[in-house]
């Protein structure tokens, strides 16, 4: 296979050709003629950050369904997937050579009854390590916790668990080679999970001017979901009559998200792109958060790194180099300067095999 046009190695360079042979891709032209050319803006696979596949709001799903939304995801682009917790074991997904790459994270990890019904490994505070070590033995290098959900005997989100049980933890973890990420949306949460030296924040709603330094200081991403983020006022509106706290405080987070990843990306937080797909949001909605990411202030190169280059790294994924697998989507338009052109790709290509079945040009 040619892929030629702009081949785009990173944000700022590029190449006019790359070749794909046995898979890989090589930038010495092999003998002979390709049997396969696709052109335009070509750029490795998309990275979906926070995704569930085999997860929906009834907890898990049939492996038939789980790979309905793989295939879901994997059509819209993204390549490469960062499992942000689910109930199955989905390490099939991996050995399927037509489904995207999956890094799994195990069960979610909450406190008892303050999460949602039949999703998570739900302890107390004494056994949170415990949990924490034993998921992170059974993922790919990350675990997963859930940091505050709402207290319903105060009526409002509250932080799940006590610093002292989160350093345990992330400690924990540490040892087993994993990194640890929290679902927070309180500012609360996110001050015990700055002391317990968390990795990485999931939706991080609830931070605050204070809290920047802290991520920069120790190098905690965030993740923050804007089309997940979208639902609050939904969620705030069913809750209103019987928890008005929560509710308030929801809309507060909502109405707050756009400067607050405007100011964590100028700040200079790494930010990356995820769905929250499998829960409340569908699957193959990644080009959607791209573009909210950009709209909220990143700009749409940022807003496009945050779901490629700088993603790949970040999983320890390489995009478009000598050797590399061949995953990677062709645009007919430059995605650095219009994000929309994600939405309908011209192909895509993975582990080397045009899915789009493009004809030869």
């Amino acid at each position: 296979m040619h892929l030629t046009g702009t081949v785009l190695l990173s944000p700022s360079h590029t190449v006019p050709d790359v070749y794909v042979k046995d898979g890989l891709f090589t930038f010495r032209r092999p003998s002979g003629r390709p049997r396969r050319t696709l052109e335009g803006w070509v750029l490795p696979g998309l990275v979906d950050a926070h995704c569930h596949v085999g997860l929906d709001r009834r907890g898990r799903v049939p492996d038939e369904l789980a790979e309905q939304q793989a295939l879901q995801d994997r059509d819209a682009g993204t390549l490469l997937i960062r499992d942000a917790g689910v109930v199955n074991d989905t390490r099939w997904v991996q050995h399927r050579a037509d489904l995207p790459r999956l890094v799994r994270a195990g069960r979610h990890v909450a406190r008892t009854r303050r999460y949602f019904r039949d999703y998570a490994v739900e302890v107390e505070p004494d056994q949170l390590a415990t949990a924490v070590a034993e998921q992170a033995r059974s993922g790919d290098g990350w675990v997963k916790i859930v940091g505050d959900w709402i207290d319903r005997s105060i009526g409002d989100l509250a932080p799940a668990f006590p610093t002292d049980a989160l350093q345990e933890a992330v400690a924990a973890a540490h040892a087993e080679g994993a990194r640890v990420t929290a679902h927070c949306f309180a500012a609360e949460t996110l001050d015990g999970m700055l002391d317990a030296g968390i990795d990485c924040i999931e939706h991080a709603t609830g931070m605050l001017p204070r809290h920047i330094p802290r991520f920069v200081e120790q190098g905690v991403a965030i993740v923050p979901t804007l089309i997940n983020i979208d639902t609050f006022p939904d969620i705030a509106d069913d809750a209103a009559g019987k928890y008005p706290d929560y509710a308030a405080h929801m809309r507060r987070l909502w109405s707050g998200r756009h400067a607050m990843v405007r100011q964590a990306h100028d700040a200079g937080i790494a930010v990356y792109a995820g769905t929250d797909a499998g829960s409340v949001i569908p699957h193959g909605r990644l080009p959607d958060e791209v573009a909210a990411l950009a709209a909220a202030g990143l700009g749409a190169a940022a807003a496009l790194d945050a779901a490629c280059w700088a993603a790949r790294s970040w999983l320890g994924f390489p995009g478009i180099e000598e050797g590399a697998s061949a995953d990677a989507i062709v645009c007919s338009a430059d995605p650095r300067t219009d994000v929309t052109t994600l939405a309908s790709l011209r192909a895509v290509v993975l582990r080397g095999e045009d899915l789009n079945r493009n004809p030869v040009e």
